[in-house]
């Protein structure tokens, strides 16, 4: 669901000047899969190791990510953690929050 929100909103997103992605702890091959099944027009990070998600601080207890946009400045600074991420609305809810926050325009 939060794969489909993300590529039905891809115009609205790629309206602004950023990198955008999705991160699961599955292997590259079944993200590929993935990604392929559902038409993402948007990376999807494979973390088998959990390194990534562990460093992040969103590994859940089950051994998966959860739900969290994190959105990343230019500098590398984190401006927001949104922890409420809602899959169904994702798409409009990570461009409404670039807005809100000032992300550059293309």
């Amino acid at each position: 669901m939060q794969c489909k929100a993300l590529r039905d909103s891809a115009k609205e997103i790629q309206s602004f000047d950023v990198a955008y992605f999705m991160a699961s702890v599955d292997t590259l091959e079944d993200n590929t899969a993935f990604a392929a099944e559902h038409a993402a027009g948007f990376p999807i990070l494979a973390d088998p190791t959990k390194a990534m998600s562990t460093a992040y601080g969103v590994l859940g207890e089950r051994g998966f990510n959860n739900r969290w946009t994190y959105y990343i400045g230019i500098d590398g600074t984190v401006l927001k953690i949104d922890k409420e991420t809602n899959p169904a609305t994702a798409g409009q809810d990570l461009t409404r929050t670039m807005e809100e926050l000032g992300f550059p325009k293309i």
